[in-house]
């Protein structure tokens, strides 16, 4: 028989030879093990079950250890929700959003865009009350109200959700991002061109709107026809090059058009073999470049992603690519590197690296996690590593110094290079008074809630504390000494009181007087 089965069988021996009514309290402490030494801490592995004077094993470690006050409360520092000095804000993914979150890193870095929006005329916006909160309508409010909560608030991360609720976005898909980014801009122009202020209207042409023409040359006449046209962004074929340059290069290289493709000559009258080739006149302050990762696969009907390495310079000089603008400023600068991490066109995660134009530092923008790069320079990183494992990976090639490459890179931005200047209005943008209101009406109900928070925290800190002051006090007094009077405790019920002292119910000890009238009959196990 086990040792304990043996402790608990002499324990109540005595129930065979005494009656029920010459039970005496020294059968009682005998048959509970009443008067057996209390274990000392340290010396149980786990609470005895055969020593009712046993106080190991149910907490005991939490309470009379060293105080951990973060033990007390299930609450997050709100501290941690607050902005950090000299940092940007971030932007929560609302599920699938991040593509729309890398955008609008971009735009609002572009200091030009954001000084035009903020003057955009938004009575709704300077005849709110303060008392009630302020709920834009119109893109252009959304993008004013966002711009002025990314450049001042005092959060970490702000809620996009009511832009993107305006667009129509579905949180939970991720759309096609060069898409949205040409859907985007299209709709800001039609916008901003119903606002009443003239420089306010073209605002969109000027930043984004370079000019090209389609030229058309028919090999029998020599007759050239060209078709101007408009672009925000060059969307640029990537597949099979190795550099940024040879795939604009291509861009406006001369296509034969024979065969069916032939063209109509309205001086021949007739469909006649010719050449055609794009032409660049004039290009925008800011240039957005398309690399085309996400083509369509004729074998599969479907989309995917070319995970081919491009090279791309810091400094892009496009005056060999410009036709008869001698003049125009052709360098420029990169601003912003847009990333698709994954292997996949139908899903993966979006990230923009964009440079600082006051400072000149490079910031990584991952939703609401913002890091800013060491040394003013920019640093892919891990960008480069696609999470799932790709057969005939290509080895990352070198890159000369002041080119970068990545695989994963799918929109390049470039700013024109301008010519250093000690005026730093061309840098500064002050938020409107009637923006600042509103932003400062949210950060009063951020300190609010962070206020809160903190009590919420103290006093739960201060509840912990005192109850782990009436543990260690309770402790001293366990177990009862020898003569004094004592009650039985369930076990259960004694871990929960440690645990938490308001969600214990009334003791039950009508186990005990059970077990004491079956003990009568037979010798029984408790």
């Amino acid at each position: 028989m086990a040792p304990r089965l043996q402790l608990e069988k002499a324990a109540w021996r005595w129930v065979e030879t005494v009656k029920p009514e010459e039970i005496r309290q020294e059968h009682i402490n005998l048959a509970y093990r009443i008067n057996l030494p209390a274990c000392k801490r340290g010396t149980c592995r786990r609470n005895c079950k055969g020593n009712p004077n046993c106080l190991v094993g149910i907490g005991e470690q939490a309470w009379l250890g060293e105080i951990d006050e973060n033990a007390f409360h299930n609450i997050d520092d709100p501290n941690s929700e607050r902005r950090d000095k000299n940092t940007f804000v971030g932007l929560t993914n609302l599920g699938a959003t991040c593509y729309v979150n890398t955008f609008l890193q971009v735009w609002f870095h572009n200091l030009e865009l954001r000084r035009s929006l903020y003057q955009c005329h938004n009575s709704r916006a300077q005849e709110h009350n303060i008392e009630s909160d302020y709920e834009p309508q119109s893109i252009c409010e959304h993008l004013q109200y966002l711009f002025a909560l990314l450049q001042n608030s005092n959060r970490k991360y702000i809620d996009p959700s009511g832009l993107v609720k305006a667009l129509g976005l579905d949180t939970g898909q991720q759309q096609d991002a060069q898409e949205f980014s040409k859907l985007f801009l299209s709709l800001l122009e039609d916008t901003l061109s119903k606002q009443k202020n003239t420089n306010l209207q073209n605002v969109i042409q000027r930043q984004f709107c370079g000019q090209f023409s389609y030229v058309t040359v028919c090999n029998q006449c020599g007759r050239s026809s060209a078709l101007p046209s408009r672009f925000y962004e060059l969307e640029l074929n990537i597949q099979g090059h190795k550099n940024l340059t040879e795939c604009v290069t291509e861009f406006l290289k001369e296509e034969k058009l024979d065969g069916e493709n032939r063209y109509f000559c309205e001086s021949c009258q007739s469909k006649q073999n010719a050449t055609r080739r794009i032409k660049l006149h004039s290009l925008p302050p800011t240039l957005n470049l398309q690399l085309m990762r996400f083509v369509f696969d004729r074998q599969t009907g479907h989309k995917k992603k070319l995970n081919t390495f491009i090279s791309f310079p810091e400094q892009l000089d496009m005056g060999p690519f410009l036709e008869g603008k001698p003049y125009q400023k052709c360098v420029y600068e990169l601003s912003a590197v847009l990333i698709h991490r994954g292997i996949s066109a139908y899903s993966g995660h979006y990230i923009a690296h964009v440079k600082d134009a006051r400072t000149g530092d490079w910031y990584k923008f991952n939703d609401e996690e913002i890091e800013k790069m060491e040394g003013k320079k920019l640093q892919l990183g891990i960008e480069e590593d696609i999470a799932e494992t790709v057969k005939s990976q290509t080895r990352k090639p070198k890159c000369s110094k002041g080119y970068h490459c990545s695989r994963n890179a799918y929109m390049l931005v470039y700013k024109v290079q301008e010519e250093e200047s000690s005026d730093i209005s061309r840098t500064n943008v002050e938020v409107p008074a009637f923006l600042q209101r509103l932003v400062d009406q949210d950060n009063h109900k951020f300190e609010e809630w962070c206020s809160e928070m903190a009590d919420m925290r103290k006093q739960s800190v201060d509840k912990g504390k005192a109850k782990h002051e009436e543990v260690k006090e309770l402790y001293e007094l366990l177990p009862a000494k020898d003569g004094e009077p004592y009650e039985f405790i369930p076990l259960e019920w004694l871990k929960k009181w440690l645990d938490d002292s308001t969600a214990t119910k009334e003791i039950d000890n009508s186990l005990f007087f059970i077990s004491m009238w079956l003990a009568m009959g037979c010798v029984c196990r408790f």
